[in-house]
């Protein structure tokens, strides 16, 4: 398969990696980052992992949105939240992603299929599936 592009951005990453600068090209974004705390920096900046996670529960939200609108079901005040995390693996590090799904309008098994259908069209799942662990879980609040 081919993929038809509908967008492309760029963005540059500048100073001393997870302790430099991120910028998007049209500069509506632009971060000073920080090594986490937990992983020995300041933790006074934003850090991939949290844009990771900003990325991909905007994504898997707006996948939800398209399969219950082609489905024909209400998610009501639905939200996406994403928990990234980052750990030591072999020789280097790997990510695991958490989503956690809440679909106040559906009982618990019709929001579970919506958010299975999500997980299978949304892109930032089908970068991941296979390479990392992600678990997607649909809870009550």
């Amino acid at each position: 398969k081919t993929m038809e592009t509908l967008y492309t951005t760029e963005s540059l990453a500048t100073g001393a990696g997870r302790s430099g600068n991120v910028r998007s090209a049209d500069g509506s974004l632009d971060f000073a980052l920080a090594v986490p705390e937990e992983m020995g920096g300041s933790g006074n900046g934003a850090n991939p992992e949290q844009l990771f996670a900003l990325g991909y529960a905007a994504c898997f939200h707006s996948a939800l949105q398209a399969v219950a609108r082609t489905q024909k079901k209400d998610l009501g005040d639905s939200s996406v939240g994403a928990r990234v995390s980052i750990g030591k693996e072999g020789e280097g590090f790997a990510l695991a992603v958490e989503l956690e799904v809440v679909i106040p309008a559906q009982p618990h098994d019709e929001a579970q299929a919506l958010a299975d259908a999500a997980h299978q069209v949304c892109p930032y799942s089908n970068a991941t599936r296979g390479n990392i662990p992600v678990t997607v879980t649909v809870s009550e609040d």
